[in-house]
């Protein structure tokens, strides 16, 4: 067998021949366009007259060049399948190093110079028909990857991806089939997800497989794998009762940063035929975009989860330092009440009274506390309304009277992060007045001045000495400062045994955040 871009013949082909090569051009095209009965006539007659056109005795041409629908053309003395002729020559029409189609032309002794333009001529035709579609095709691929990928970027819920994911390439590859497996550290399949089956018919299936037979293969592999048949390749492990009929796979590793993290099983190509080439470079630049998608889900849990732990341990901590020793005192007082009763009445009597007061006040520091743990209640109110609600539960669950005051402070001025670290050190601040001022009187006044905004809490309480250790369980001014620091500002205390307690917490406004950013930029 020869190429068709061998001949070396010269000879001239008649303008019938010309005609036709023009003629299965615009054909061709027109099959590419719409592949249908019509179309397939037109075709094979525009075949015909090239044949005929340079003397040729008869042709058969078989054209399988994806995305080009595939087609058999005949003509001639080649119409019946099992002719057999003395002068059958045979080509391969290439472009470049792939083969597009094979052709057999009848050519008797008269016709041998003209044969092998008939056949370059062809090849030249069906090379530039492929070349069309296959850069058509690209441009719908590459609109295809960009709309998938969009779908999940923006997604940080991990069990959404996997599924987005899943949807997603089996639309691309055109499968009726899809899945994608997770792969443990030991490369066994800790999670499944499917697309294509019902949940119906997922429960009828049974639990999901465990990296047996094909899917086992695939997950050994480091590289795309294609399957013809999967219900006679000699790997298979078999199916499990009530799974759908499954033949045709494509298996694509997903990886990020350099590691594997799991597969996708693309099955049954549509409408029929194998999973190609081209199928497998799409489902593997699909997969680049996937593995990315899925360690920013998995990313998004891990700081979720750590943001949890470390809201339960503060938690902890809050409740330990106030409520719950609060608690634990009035128990120890309660428990020789009952011998008291009948030796020492009023000395009863005095510490249940006491008991109760201890207790009523922890009612009410668990109510500020749980109005607390709500900080986005406050926030959507901005700094202004925040601090005022937060007065009014104060005024509500204490015996101290507090005032808000505010002096030229727009909300704008404050991002999002600045405000809500601002409220939870006012609530932190009144609560410590709360429970340890013995205050009568509060105040909660925010000024903006000079680029900056600041939040003071002031009380007439007992106040206490900055300079003395605290114990370990105290933790709110800790705390307080820490939330100052976040957000580039600085908290200063100030009290004095008797004297009361002032808190100063002074943050740069947006604005001038915003400068000393452009500032540094420009240097």
């Amino acid at each position: 067998m020869m190429t068709a871009s061998q001949s070396a013949s010269n000879a001239h082909q008649d303008s019938t021949g010309l005609l036709g090569l023009r003629e299965v051009a615009t054909a061709l095209e027109a099959w590419r366009r719409d592949p249908n009965a019509a179309t397939h006539a037109r075709l094979t007659g525009a075949f015909a007259t090239v044949v005929t056109g340079s003397g040729l005795g008869g042709g058969h041409l078989y054209l399988h060049a994806p995305p080009l629908a595939e087609v058999e053309l005949r003509a001639g003395s080649l119409l019946d399948e099992s002719a057999e002729t003395a002068g059958l020559r045979s080509y391969e029409l290439r472009f470049g190093d792939r083969i597009l189609a094979t052709l057999q032309l009848d050519a008797p002794p008269a016709a041998v110079f003209s044969v092998d333009e008939c056949a370059r001529g062809l090849e030249i035709i069906i090379g530039a028909a492929w070349s069309e579609a296959r850069a058509g095709q690209a441009t719908d691929e590459l609109a295809a990857i960009d709309s998938a990928t969009r779908g999940i970027a923006g997604v940080l819920d991990l069990d959404r991806v996997l599924q987005l994911i899943t949807d997603r390439v089996r639309e691309l590859a055109h499968a009726q089939y899809a899945a994608l497996g997770i792969v443990d550290q030991e490369g066994g399949i800790e999670r499944f997800i499917t697309s294509g089956i019902s949940r119906i018919e997922r429960e009828r299936i049974g639990p999901p497989p465990h990296g047996h037979g094909l899917l086992g293969v695939i997950v050994a592999t480091s590289h795309p794998l294609r399957i013809h048949d999967m219900a006679t390749d000699p790997r298979r492990y078999g199916l499990p009762a009530n799974h759908p009929a499954m033949h045709t796979l494509l298996g694509v590793p997903i990886g990020a940063k350099g590691r594997s993290i799991g597969r996708l099983y693309l099955t049954n190509k549509l409408p029929a035929g194998d999973f190609t080439e081209d199928d497998e470079r799409l489902v593997e630049m699909f997969a680049l975009h996937a593995g990315i998608a899925i360690e920013n889900a998995r990313l998004h849990e891990q700081v979720q989860r750590l943001a949890i732990v470390e809201e339960r341990e503060r938690i902890g901590r809050d409740l330990h330092d106030g409520i719950i020793q609060s608690i634990y005192a009035v128990g120890l007082s309660l428990e020789d009440v009952g011998d008291l009763m009948a030796d020492e009445p009023d000395v009863a009597r005095a510490r249940v009274e006491r008991a109760i007061d201890s207790l009523d006040q922890s009612i009410r520091d668990i109510r500020n506390f749980i109005f607390g743990l709500r900080p986005e209640l406050l926030e959507q109110a901005g700094l202004v309304g925040g601090l005022a609600a937060l007065a009014d539960e104060f005024r509500v669950n204490s015996m101290v009277d507090v005032d808000v005051e505010t002096y030229g402070v727009e909300e704008e001025d404050l991002s999002p992060e600045q405000t809500g670290q601002l409220l939870s050190i006012a609530r932190e601040a009144l609560s410590n007045i709360a429970r340890h001022s013995k205050a009568t009187q509060g105040t909660v006044s925010v000024e903006a001045h000079d680029g900056t905004i600041t939040l003071t809490v002031t009380d007439n309480g007992v106040g206490f000495d900055p300079d003395l250790a605290r114990g370990p369980g105290h933790q709110g001014l800790i705390n307080m400062r820490a939330r100052a620091v976040a957000v580039g500002g600085r908290l200063v205390l100030e009290s004095a045994p008797g004297g009361g307690t002032r808190i100063i917490v002074e943050v740069a406004r947006r604005e001038t955040l915003g400068t000393d950013a452009n500032q540094v930029g420009d240097e």
